[in-house]
């Protein structure tokens, strides 16, 4: 039971716990490990969101948003996006709703940012989380981004 979750930094001080942080194993072939994440948001900053999701002082999760990125990758900036670029929500600690809590930090940031769309990816498969996002209420648009389902969240 999620007791108060909320979002921190990646700081000096927790950057042992967050890279530490592992889904269960029949998930690591669709989610790449938080070290990669946080070597992803060096190299994209201003782009890159990494936060580590505690339950009050414990660690249980990791998710990196991403803000108005060229989605065609065109140059021409006709079609920016932001969304939830990763998730990795600790083995012991899923089913418990800290997912569902990362999702709407970044629905809540994209707001904050004057955005009306959260879009996301993810590799579909048996082990995969299709079924918790769309439980959220992401919709496939029926693009597909290096293989994965893109889906996308109305922020109202």
């Amino acid at each position: 039971m999620i007791r108060s979750p909320r979002l921190a930094e990646i700081t000096p001080d927790n950057f042992d716990a967050a890279i530490g942080l592992r889904v269960r194993a029949d998930q690591e072939h669709l989610v790449a490990p938080v070290v990669k994440s946080l070597a992803e948001a060096y190299v994209y900053p201003g782009i890159a969101w990494p936060r580590l999701v505690l339950d009050g002082d414990r660690p249980v999760g990791f998710l990196m948003a991403f803000f108005d990125i060229d989605w065609k990758g065109d140059g021409s900036g006709t079609d920016l996006r932001s969304g939830l670029w990763r998730l990795n929500i600790a083995a012991g600690e899923q089913g418990r709703g800290y997912g569902r809590f990362a999702v709407e930090s970044v629905a809540a940031e994209i707001r904050r940012r004057g955005g009306t769309v959260l879009t996301t990816t993810w590799h579909p498969g048996e082990s995969g989380p299709e079924r918790f996002y769309l439980g959220l209420g992401i919709r496939p648009t029926g693009e597909t981004s290096g293989g994965q389902t893109v889906g996308v969240l109305e922020l109202r």
